[in-house]
């Protein structure tokens, strides 16, 4: 079994609305799986379905090998965007809980080992309602993750979070998938993304925009401009090969090309005019920028 998630056709409605629309979508084992996509996209439905919280009203919802379940299926972890933690309870108590609910009764060395892992082992007797906000998440996190889940889906698990403890969770995902879990993430942070997800799924009106490696989406949306930066702005060659457009801004000049095979010609012709270059590359769009041009409001308000 190659694939922790496969959807076929999901579709799923409420009343007139078509939230989810004929939606084909396979997730490797062992990956982490990007989830993106505004709000109201259709990306919480589709985290819902996978879930068993709902049913496709047509198509199938495969997870871990099975088309049919229930929501509290011990093998598949969830963090989700909006924390409901036992205020009252301790840390270690609360982590307990969470891990006897998904059937494993002998957690405290799991307990322990991620306690010391995320840096909170001296918080393991406090109160809930006693931790700062990055602690909190810490230990929410852990709560998805003490059962040793086959599937992990994280819904915005580094919001709000400082760069130190951002760091910790990041690489304590990272080692998850080292180990063989299958992680989807949900996330608006398009640079988190870009350096974690091995595939990226964008969802928007309810269909599927985008689904590959980023190296794939950048070539998809390839920008077909160069980035040149001379030692003097004014010895640029006004008949450069394949160009369509030269943009200068402020001591970078960005030339616009037919296609990327031309730059080896445009660097030639540089070269031979006696240019002394500090900086020559292609450049590559962001996950943002792709992001961005699939979503933007057109000029009556409505996402493009």
């Amino acid at each position: 079994m190659n694939h922790a998630v496969e959807l076929v056709g999901a579709t799923k409605r409420f009343g007139s609305q078509t939230a989810v629309d004929n939606l084909d979508l396979t997730v490797p084992r062992g990956s982490i799986y990007g989830f993106i996509g505004p709000n109201g996209s259709g990306k919480t439905t589709t985290l819902r379905m996978i879930l068993r919280i709902f049913q496709p009203d047509s198509g199938s919802v495969s997870v871990l090998g099975k088309t049919a379940g229930r929501a509290a299926d011990p093998r598949v972890g969830y963090l989700p965007e909006e924390r409901g933690l036992y205020k009252r309870m301790k840390v270690f108590d609360l982590c307990a809980y969470y891990a006897k609910l998904k059937g494993v009764y002998d957690c405290k060395p799991a307990i322990d080992e991620w306690l010391e892992r995320l840096d909170a082992t001296s918080w393991a007797n406090k109160r809930i309602d006693a931790l700062s906000k990055g602690m909190a998440q810490k230990v929410s996190f852990i709560t998805a993750v003490v059962a040793r889940p086959e599937l992990l889906i994280l819904d915005e698990p580094f919001s709000g979070l400082d760069p130190v403890n951002l760091d910790v969770l990041r690489d304590a995902v990272l080692s998850l998938r080292e180990t063989g879990t299958t992680v989807i993430f949900s996330t608006h942070d398009m640079d988190v993304a870009e350096r974690m997800c091995d595939t990226i799924f964008m969802i928007f009106k309810g269909r599927k925009v985008l689904n590959g490696s980023v190296d794939e989406i950048r070539k998809q949306y390839a920008t077909n401009r160069l980035s040149v930066r001379l030692r003097n702005i004014d010895s640029l060659p006004s008949n450069l090969p394949g160009v369509t457009r030269i943009d200068k801004v402020n001591d970078e000049i960005l030339l616009s090309v037919r296609d990327e095979s031309v730059s080896s010609d445009v660097l030639k012709t540089l070269v031979e005019a006696g240019c002394e270059i500090d900086r020559f590359e292609l450049e590559q769009p962001t996950l943002h920028n792709v992001f961005v041009s699939i979503a933007k409001p057109d000029t009556n308000g409505e996402a493009t």
